[in-house]
């Protein structure tokens, strides 16, 4: 038997009108009746029928006339099926007289709806597609583009058929998965020989019609799509089954290496065919079996060419296999549990190509394969991210980081010294109001001939405000770097880029702040007992005045000497003054201190205010950014990230 390509004959995606159909030479055919119907062969699809498909019937007219040129229905039929393409059928009528004939499928092609993705792997789709979304502000596109590639593929398969799976036989040089994939056909499809690299271009077979698209999206072309001829058992056994044949994965050519690398992404799973020389490869295993280690359950492991191992040393290197795929991290599927399957066969023989088959089978059967598949990209795409989103540290700013930026800001605007300030401006306006006139007086002479500004206090208010807007950038600096510990290198990044922004201009909106919210205008607020306080002192410079203008009568002969009165009245108003100031100062140190306080707060407050709204913010949302990808991040992998 033989196989031929699709250049010769016209493929299943082609359509025609109901005006002709296509024969093999290409020549337009007027329609026959009831020829112009869907073709049970064609998917149920209205398409053109081959010039070949007409074989049985001629034959068959042929046998009733008898004679010696009389035909054999059904070896032409088996003839012009041997070929393999698609919607080839023999008429049911010669169909149903003969035994050992090729069947006629009635059922047509399966439902093509999509593949079942579950309630978890779509979460987790969209978990990824969210998070891709949230980090391209922060990742740069090479760091997202696996991620992006596996969105886009699984949306991709998503849309074709689900009842098919799509498998690829990959293998090194000589490994002879030329010759399985014939074997699995039942019919000579790809090259097989010495002459290396034989397979030059990757080969799809399919087990039954609407495969299309799925081939398609490989980008194999129609002139290397075939059928296979096989028995009722074997083509319901591998009903859905979509099988390519790809080139060597080790071919000196870099074009064929390349073809393989870009179909392993889109299939839905791999038979990796090896051979007992090759089987320990090291480019087999660091170049695609450990990089896919994560896709166990959608990969099969064929150790081919037994038949040339003697005694027990195919048993030896199947173990052997086994230790290395172990080594490599790939789940083996023993003991019922999922993982890859490990299997020794001869596909020169027949022996093992059963039970390949058998599982194929078993496995497309199941209609799993693309979910699985798109779940194992996931998992490999989350392993890579992970670096960029999940570090094992406690990440985040703490309540004793945010009061410490305060403080910083608030000892660079001087909110302590402005309290201070500020309740000895209390004091000193208490001292003025309750104090005696004279030491009044004798102060302000004393303070009269002082120099309100001068050199020295100008140069020492510059090298203050030098200090305090150092105080703030370091104060910038300390709370960005705490902000920031824990985080991946990215949002690390990010967080100390929000904290720069932040801090452009920091230093004069202080400032401002501290012009604003220091001491307030006029005279600051007097108690209730003030009035008091102030007509004792009065009522003591009275005395003073009253008892000196007494005994000066006296001395000038005016008054009546008497010595006693005056020179009581002036020593109860020379001591009561002292003692009413100094009572006032104990009672003012309580409301000078509260009013200390009161400025210092609102200055902190403002400082605070003004560094929160410039600076910790902008850090509390890049963390909070962080935070929603990272729990993006654990639906991605399916459990919690801390």
């Amino acid at each position: 038997m033989t196989a031929v390509t699709d250049s010769d004959h016209t493929d299943h995606t082609d359509h025609t009108d109901h005006t002709g159909r296509s024969d093999p030479s290409g020549r337009t055919a007027a329609p026959t009746a009831g020829r112009d119907a869907e073709v049970p062969g064609n998917g149920g699809r209205g398409g053109p029928r081959d010039a070949s498909a007409d074989a049985p019937e001629q034959a068959a007219s042929r046998a009733e006339a008898g004679g010696a040129d009389a035909v054999d229905p059904v070896a032409e039929a088996v003839d012009a099926w041997d070929d393999g393409l698609i919607a080839r059928r023999v008429n049911e009528g010669a169909g149903g007289e003969h035994t050992g004939q090729v069947p006629v499928r009635t059922g047509g092609a399966p439902a093509a709806g999509p593949p079942v993705y579950d309630g978890p792997l779509r979460s987790r789709l969209d978990a990824l597609r969210e998070l891709v979304g949230l980090s391209r502000t922060r990742l740069d596109n090479r760091t997202l583009a696996e991620a992006g590639r596996v969105l886009d593929e699984a949306a991709a398969r998503h849309k074709l058929s689900g009842q098919h799976t799509v498998v690829a036989l990959a293998g090194a040089t000589g490994s002879g998965k030329s010759q399985l994939f014939n074997a699995l056909a039942g019919v000579p499809i790809s090259e097989t020989g010495v002459r290396r690299p034989t397979t030059a271009a990757p080969i799809a077979c399919s087990w039954s019609d609407g495969a299309a698209s799925l081939i398609d999206r490989l980008g194999i072309p129609g002139r290397l799509r075939r059928r296979p001829v096989q028995s009722a058992e074997a083509e319901a056994q591998l009903r859905g089954l979509v099988l390519i044949d790809l080139p060597d994965h080790d071919s000196a050519a870099v074009q064929h290496r390349e073809q393989v690398d870009r179909i392993l992404k889109l299939v839905d799973a791999v038979v990796w065919v090896v051979d007992p020389e090759k089987y320990a490869d090291a480019m087999l295993h660091e170049r695609y079996l450990r990089p896919l280690a994560g896709h166990a359950e959608v990969m099969f492991v064929v150790l081919n060419q037994v038949d040339r191992l003697p005694g027990e040393a195919a048993e030896l290197v199947l173990d052997d296999l086994r230790r290395l795929l172990d080594e490599d991290g790939i789940a083996l599927g023993e003991y019922g549990e999922p993982g890859a399957t490990v299997l020794a066969m001869s596909a020169l023989t027949g022996d093992g190509v059963g039970e390949l088959r058998e599982l194929l089978g078993q496995f497309v059967t199941e209609r799993g394969a693309a979910g699985r598949r798109v779940s194992a990209d996931v998992d490999a795409a989350a392993a890579r991210l992970r670096p960029v989103y999940v570090t094992g540290q406690r990440t985040g700013l703490s309540e004793e980081a945010r009061e410490e930026f305060s403080d910083r800001l608030a000892d660079a605007v001087g909110a302590t010294a402005a309290g201070e300030a500020a309740e000895r401006a209390w004091l000193r306006n208490a001292g003025r109001a309750c104090g005696t006139p004279w030491l009044r007086l004798w102060r302000w002479c004393q303070s009269g001939g002082d120099p309100v500004t001068g050199r020295l206090p100008a140069r020492a208010q510059a090298d203050e405000e030098a200090t305090a807007r150092q105080r703030v950038e370091q104060a910038v600096r300390t709370v960005s770097e705490r902000a920031s510990a824990g985080l991946p290198a990215p949002w690390a990044q990010a967080v100390r880029e929000a904290a720069v922004r932040g801090s452009q201009g920091l230093p004069e909106a202080l400032d401002e702040l501290a012009a604003r919210a220091g001491l307030p205008p006029g005279r600051p607020p007097r108690p209730g007992w003030w009035p008091v306080a102030v007509l004792a002192q009065a009522a003591m410079t009275l005395l003073q005045v009253v008892g000196g203008l007494w005994l000066a009568g006296q001395i000038a002969g005016v008054m009546a000497p008497n010595l006693g009165v005056p020179v009581l009245l002036m020593m109860a108003g020379i001591v009561g003054g002292p003692l009413v100031e100094w009572s006032c100062r104990l009672a003012a140190r309580g409301p000078a201190r509260r009013y200390g306080q009161d400025a210092e707060r609102r200055l902190r407050e403002a400082a605070a205010g003004c560094g929160r709204a410039r600076v910790l913010d902008p850090l509390a949302a890049e963390l909070l950014r962080y935070r929603e990808v990272r729990e993006q991040y654990g639906r991605v992998v399916g459990a919690g990230v801390r």
